[in-house]
């Protein structure tokens, strides 16, 4: 696993061992990050469920202004920061030890860019989608990333989908909240 672009380009990730962990492949990170490289300068970054980071990281190789990265396991905490600090990019982020839902309750927002990818067939894509909303601002971007026979609804109060992508086993789905230039 490794940065595709940016100032930390070709630098490698390290991942958590086991069957628990399924780190987004070169493939779908590509995809995600074609749909939205435009968004990502300057960006506020929320990476839920992070395991190894590498899409918050990717987000701030890129230059977005700041990632929060939240994980329940401390394991994946533990690789986080290890990532964070050989790419350099602890003074712009943020990592939490907690539930990814309860810091959606929790927290204040102000997000451009969301990551969701939750174990699969957990049902928390859904639920994360339900809280997201009030924490993102005008224009934000959602990408979630699911197992690919879960079809999310077109729209999540005030989210509309912008892309959908399969690939093998996994899915991809964008959701954008509209800004006042989109309507």
């Amino acid at each position: 696993m490794r940065v595709i672009t940016g100032k930390c380009r070709g630098k490698k990730l390290i991942t958590l061992e086991g069957l628990d962990t399924r780190p987004t492949t070169d493939m779908v990170k590509e995809a995600i990050f074609s749909v939205i490289q435009f968004d990502v300068a300057g960006a506020s970054v929320l990476d839920l469920f992070a395991g190894s980071g590498q899409m918050g990281i990717e987000a701030l190789s890129r230059e977005a202004s700041h990632c929060v990265f939240v994980d329940s396991n401390p394991d994946a905490i533990k690789v986080i920061k290890q990532n964070l600090s050989d790419c350099r990019l602890l003074g712009d982020s943020r990592v939490l030890s907690m539930q990814s839902l309860e810091y959606l309750k929790v927290s204040k927002g102000g997000f451009d860019i969301v990551f969701i990818d939750p174990p699969y067939r957990s049902g928390l894509v859904q639920k994360a989608l339900e809280l997201i909303v009030p924490k993102l601002n005008s224009g934000a971007i959602v990408a979630c990333e699911h197992e690919n026979e879960l079809e999310l609804e077109d729209n999540y109060e005030g989210l509309r989908l912008h892309k959908r992508y399969k690939y093998g086993k996994t899915a991809v789905t964008v959701f954008k909240v509209p800004s006042e230039d989109d309507i």
